[in-house]
């Protein structure tokens, strides 16, 4: 993976990383602050919960931990402002994922990197979701050259069974044995099913190549429906001029099951083995979903 990240903290989910990486931030820097981006997401818990955007997600749990602020996604003026000295740590999604699968812009994440060691601050990539393959590298943030000081991972990590990890850097200190902890985090069955498969079966290449075929076909579809095809290795949003509900349901019927993303975002995130058959298949379901006529709540 990255070099220079050679500790590894294991827990047991996505959400359960963010903690332990957001705690690693304020107990080596001693800061209270973290600048997160909107429409991000990043758990559930508390901490992870304080980071995410969604108001969906929040409101129900409010007093959240404090501290935490957002800027908007991709603006390098807003997050240049936002952090100061009493920064402890940005995170950041290479790819918005829940937020609408909206990815990094060129020189976006670089700069982030710059202004987190101008100011004292760590750099949080959570790559939860994109990370093992999925956009067609290891990591997310090899499209990008990227060192942060401390990466989230889960999902993916173990096919299936209940993992997350948190890669550390070397600007990350006063990590004492005992400070945090998990009591399954690092068992043998989930470690063991991690190391199988995504190195031997080549899964970045494969999501690299398939995710390719995915968006050209998709784009090549303008459909009147569709604003804009995005995404990045089998990551990928269709998005809407109205909102999705009957459009995934249509899917459903046609034996699709695809994610909402916001109101209006059709989220695939097929696995890294689908064959180019079922790709297809997936193509021309949602082909033929949104050729259906367009309800009269659509927008105009």
């Amino acid at each position: 993976m990255v070099p220079e990240l050679d500790r590894v903290f294991l827990c047991n989910s996505g959400t359960e990383a963010t903690e332990a990486a957001l705690k690693f931030a304020r107990l080596s820097t001693g800061r209270p602050g973290v600048v997160a981006a909107m429409r991000g997401f990043h758990g559930r818990t508390m901490g992870a919960l304080s980071a995410t955007w969604n108001k969906h997600y929040r409101e129900p749990f409010q007093p959240l931990v404090p501290g935490f602020s957002h800027v908007p996604f991709n603006n390098v003026d807003a997050l240049e402002k936002a952090v100061d000295g009493d920064t402890a740590a940005v995170i950041l999604e290479v790819v918005q994922g829940e937020g609408g699968v909206h990815v990094a812009e060129p020189g976006y994440l670089e700069a982030a990197r710059a202004i987190t060691r101008e100011h004292g601050a760590l750099l949080i990539i959570d790559e939860v979701q994109t990370g093992l393959g999925r956009t067609g590298k290891l990591l997310a943030l090899e499209h990008f050259d990227l060192t942060p000081d401390k990466v989230c991972l889960a999902k993916s990590l173990a096919g299936g069974l209940p993992v997350g990890a948190v890669l550390i850097g070397p600007a990350v200190r006063n990590l004492a044995p005992g400070l945090h902890g998990s009591t399954f985090g690092g068992n043998p069955l989930v470690c063991a099913a991690a190391l199988e498969v995504l190195e031997s079966e080549d899964l970045s290449g494969q999501a690299a190549q398939k995710g390719a075929y995915l968006l050209e076909r998709l784009r090549e579809l303008r459909a009147p429906l569709i604003r804009e095809v995005r995404g990045l290795g089998l990551m990928v949003g269709v998005e809407l001029k109205t909102r999705l509900a009957p459009y995934l349901a249509a899917m459903q019927e046609r034996g699709v099951l695809a994610f909402a993303a916001g109101l209006t975002v059709i989220r695939l995130l097929p696995p890294l083995v689908i064959t180019q058959a079922e790709l297809d298949t997936v193509i021309e379901a949602l082909r033929s979903a949104i050729a259906e006529p367009i309800p009269e709540t659509a927008e105009p």
